[in-house]
């Protein structure tokens, strides 16, 4: 007899390409739902599970991904929208949760934010909140955690954390930066998420998740610079506008504007657990605590741990910020000549170390003669940062006529 479908909607999003390969591990039967699910296709895990687009915001696409699902997890949020995301955020959980009682799912298991829904509290995590009380009030019993700073590569929040500290040897912070906060480690959060596929005592209720210490988000800045072996100090700025700070991380860190612009926002109050009844409804899992969390965190930002996100068909130069690094890669179509390593990937890759950080060139002959070189800069402190910026300008300039000429 096959193990129950589970569906795991937002699968291009951080979390869920996490969670989904860990899912398979288990010997679970997985279907990806994504708006893009093209996106999907170089995942090292896509053969294993089937993928589909679908939209909460396009609710006649929600019924075929939700057909002979058992347990839905909600992984989606909305903030990219920017103004009125709040709003596409609950109407997208009524007509998820709509559409499940329709098809049987049996579970809703849904990662929200940490905070105080007694107190005032920022868009962002006020949404988050509300988006569960939407999922609940349907008749599908739904398991809600709900967590902070999430600590690893590739998340919002600790990215925004090291790009800053990483750039900036005096970082500059509004007053908030003292706030109490409970960071927890990715994999802890992967951990619940499985926990509550198959512990029934889970259901229906709202758990507070997070790591084994309360700290302040100035106290995450400089324990990371620590674990790095910089020298960085904090400068209190009061009355910074949150315009100005998203304005600033998106243009320093992958985090894109309107999503920084929510989260900082949501960093103006304490986000700690103060319902403490989540090891005793989910026993057995071993909290991580920050600095191993960084230290595993940083061991990830390397070619062969990275989530690809960005390869796909589509020729061209991409250039991004990603878990750590700058990454460039131009993608060639095939040429007139023939490519003699057809059928191979991912065939040479150099590694050059320094006081900047780290460079790998890598070269992909891809079988179907497309050839993709990638370049990751892996930088350290403010020079590996200025000259990983620098160098990548100088090699779009370089790499941008051959990505328009592919028989050169």
């Amino acid at each position: 007899m096959s193990p129950p479908l589970v569906l795991v909607t937002g699968a291009t999003g951080y979390i869920a390409s996490l969670l989904i390969p860990q899912l398979l591990e288990k010997g679970n039967r997985v279907r990806a739902m994504a708006r893009q699910p093209e996106r999907l296709y170089k995942r090292a895990w896509h053969k294993q599970a089937e993928t589909i687009r679908a939209d909460v915001m396009e609710p006649q696409t929600l019924a075929p991904a939700l057909d002979g699902v058992h347990t839905a997890y909600y992984l989606i949020h909305s903030m990219s929208r920017g103004q009125g995301y709040t709003k596409a955020e609950r109407l997208g959980a009524e007509n998820f949760v709509r559409a499940a009682e329709e098809t049987g799912v049996e579970h809703i298991i849904y990662l929200g934010g940490l905070a105080d829904p007694e107190q005032h509290t920022a868009p962002h995590l006020r949404s988050r909140i509300e988006t569960g009380i939407a999922l609940r009030r349907g008749k599908i019993p739904v398991t809600e955690f709900r967590a902070g700073v999430i600590v690893g590569s590739g998340s919002f929040s600790f990215e925004m954390i090291r790009f800053m500290t990483e750039l900036f040897p005096v970082i500059p912070a509004p007053a908030w930066i003292q706030n109490r906060t409970q960071p927890i480690a990715v994999q802890n959060v992967i951990d619940y998420l499985l926990a509550a596929l198959e512990n029934e005592n889970g259901r229906g209720g709202v758990f507070e998740i997070g790591g084994p210490e309360i700290t302040t988000y100035q106290d995450l800045m400089l324990r990371y610079a620590r674990v790095r072996g910089l020298r960085r100090k904090m400068l209190v700025v009061p009355r910074i506008p949150t315009w100005l700070m998203a304005f600033g991380v998106d243009l320093m860190t992958p985090v894109p504007r309107r999503i920084a612009g929510a989260l900082i926002g949501s960093l103006s109050t304490d986000s700690i657990v103060r319902n403490p009844k989540t090891p005793t409804v989910f026993p057995g899992i071993e909290l991580i605590d920050y600095d191993a969390a960084l230290r595993m965190t940083l061991e990830a930002a390397h070619p062969d741990r990275i989530q690809r996100v960005w390869e796909d068909d589509t020729p061209g130069l991409k250039a991004l910020k990603h878990e750590g690094c700058f990454i460039l890669r131009l993608t060639r179509p095939p040429g007139d000549k023939p490519n003699a390593s057809r059928g191979s990937a991912r065939n040479s890759r150099n590694c050059i170390g320094g006081p900047f950080g780290k460079i790998y060139f890598e070269r992909n002959a891809e079988p179907d003669g497309r050839t993709a070189i990638t370049l990751f800069l892996v930088p350290r402190g403010s020079p590996g940062y200025l000259f990983s910026l620098l160098l990548q300008a100088i090699l779009r300039l370089l790499f941008l006529p051959l990505s328009c000429h592919p028989g050169i």
